[in-house]
């Protein structure tokens, strides 16, 4: 292997400082993109946007589990994947039941706000994951991290739909359905990471738990 090949590895590991560096950034962006929806979604009443200002949230203290874990063993950051991935799959469960109380409501959102705010999300989002892809490959920690960038630049798009579509239509159902498929990535991201997680910890307690607190 190569000294460049060295380097690079060794600078997409989890507890590299470039790694370090774009949690960081990730961070700060989902947790002001977290207050700018959350406004937003009240004001436009719309379940897609609330949906993914919850999304931001969960996002920012998954990244700041990720951040407080970086320089702990390895089993540790497995279980911090378990956990975010167990919280991913309970905002999705958060999402379809937003969905089904809004449903039950009948009042259509406001079409422009939607489409201003999920622009404005998509851009951030796509700079994160931008940022992260380097990093896809890693431990069930790093991916989930990934998983979570991906899921909300596809969310942004989605909510640009479902902006056009309530505008089109002037009905709540484009809203509903997006957040519908929300709910589903969510929910399937969430398997993925833990299913990936509970995998590691099972190696780590074969491997024997000297191996892993070292």
């Amino acid at each position: 292997m190569s000294a460049s090949c060295t380097e690079h590895c060794a600078a997409d590991t989890p507890g590299s400082p470039a790694y370090r560096r774009v949690l960081w950034v990730a961070l700060w962006v989902n947790a002001g993109m977290f207050a700018v929806e959350l406004a937003s979604g009240w004001a436009a009443d719309s379940a897609a946007l609330l949906a993914d200002a919850a999304d931001f949230f969960g996002d920012a203290a998954n990244y700041a589990i990720s951040l407080a874990v970086l320089a702990m063993a390895p089993v540790w950051r497995s279980r911090a994947a378990l956990l975010k991935g167990l919280s991913m799959a309970a905002y999705g469960l958060f999402v379809l039941v937003k969905a089904g109380v809004a449903a039950a409501g009948g009042s259509a959102p406001e079409p422009v706000t939607m489409g201003v705010i999920a622009l404005l999300a998509l851009a951030a989002n796509v700079t994160v994951a931008w940022l992260l892809f380097r990093f896809r490959q890693g431990d069930a920690n790093m991916r989930s991290v990934w998983l979570c960038s991906r899921n909300d630049a596809i969310g942004n798009v989605a909510v640009l739909f479902a902006a056009l579509g309530v505008f089109g239509t002037g009905a709540a159902w484009p809203d509903l359905l997006v957040a519908a498929i929300m709910a589903a990535l969510a929910l399937s991201a969430g398997w993925v990471v833990a299913r990936q997680a509970r995998a590691e910890l099972r190696d780590y307690k074969t491997a024997g738990i000297s191996r892993v607190s070292a």
